[in-house]
């Protein structure tokens, strides 16, 4: 018998899984909350609507959200700004790439970017899956889902469960955005607005890259709600210096604009083997500053080489005191 897949199939799948996770994190138990990067990214393909009905019923507390705009102004959840690794636009667009050969989300309308089938994470080059061993590329089932449909999904299982489980969203290169003519951070904080997310005590999280964004959002646009700025390894897109932002100074000076940090598992705890394995003082430097910290991203599939198992991973985040952790597999590790 052959099963034809709906978008029904997602809320079974949350069914399914749901009530296992029905419960709240008590005072007792202070491990790391779970942020399910890219939805359940590591089970089926990324930021699907799929994905955000699997890692609500895996028990995530939060799910991350990546936001790009379309060319006709909506705000649409991937994480990339192009299409050209997660989906077929090369096969149902072929002449529609810019100069540099990528396919980029701002250049198709919503109708057009709905018509696109979302696979598995590829090399566009070779058409080979990024990690082989995760959902298969083979019967055309999932969509890129608007913003607005991902809010509502989450916000309508929290009504429906009684959960209260947050959104973690980033702003994907705002700056290259605005040079294009579209204020993509305007439209992520309205649309957070109107499902309920606006102030600090709401459960969800704007994160970006670019402190350009970060200062922009407090002072420009005047958002009040938790603001966490993302940190890459040396310099951002613009011009960032993440090296000085991690110290203690940089880190008291970021405090002026944002509530958090969010640094890769490898500022937090560094190290070549098990055996050298270290934790930085960046927790406690942040904590000093008045910042939380969420740290991407915990993967089964590729551990840092300081881990001998995911579990592991988990042991040492949570001993190193981080706030959050990004996860491909939401669920695993509790």
């Amino acid at each position: 018998m052959r099963i034809k897949y709906t978008q029904n199939t997602l809320f079974t799948l949350t069914a399914l899984c749901g009530a296992l996770f029905l419960t709240e994190v008590t005072a007792e138990n202070t491990r790391p909350f779970q942020i399910a990067h890219r939805g359940a990214s590591a089970y089926v393909p990324e930021h699907t609507l799929a994905a955000e009905s699997l890692a609500y019923g895996l028990g995530a507390e939060y799910i991350e959200q990546d936001v790009a705009m379309t060319s006709d102004d909506v705000p649409v959840v991937t994480h990339d700004i192009t299409l050209d690794s997660t989906t077929d636009v090369a096969k149902l667009f072929p002449t529609r790439a810019r100069e540099d050969g990528k396919f980029y989300v701002i250049d198709f309308t919503l109708k057009e970017v709905k018509s696109l089938h979302a696979r598995e994470r590829f090399n566009p080059k070779t058409g080979e899956p990024v990690l082989p061993n995760r959902f298969p590329n083979q019967i055309p089932q999932f969509r890129i889902p608007t913003f607005e449909e991902a809010l509502a999904l989450i916000t309508g299982l929290n009504h429906s469960t009684g959960r209260k489980v947050g959104v973690h969203v980033e702003i994907k290169r705002p700056g290259w955005h605005l040079t294009q003519g579209k204020d993509l951070g305007a439209a992520v904080v309205l649309m957070l607005a109107k499902y309920g997310f606006s102030g600090k005590d709401d459960p969800f999280f704007i994160q970006c890259f670019e402190f350009t964004e970060v200062k922009r959002l407090r002072e420009k646009l005047n958002y009040q709600g938790p603001l966490v700025q993302l940190m890459g390894g040396k310099k951002g897109e613009d011009g960032t210096d993440f090296v000085h932002m991690r110290t203690p100074e940089g880190l008291r000076e970021l405090a002026k604009w944002a509530d958090g940090i969010g640094p890769s598992i490898t500022s937090f705890i560094t190290g070549k083997s098990p055996e050298s394995r270290k934790i930085s003082s960046l927790v406690a430097d942040a904590k000093a500053a008045g910042l939380y910290t969420h740290a991407w991203t915990a993967r089964a599939d590729e551990l840092p080489k300081w881990a001998t198992s995911y579990d592991d991973v988990i042991r040492a985040l949570t001993e190193a005191g981080v706030a959050g952790y990004f996860t491909d597999f939401p669920g695993l590790g509790r």
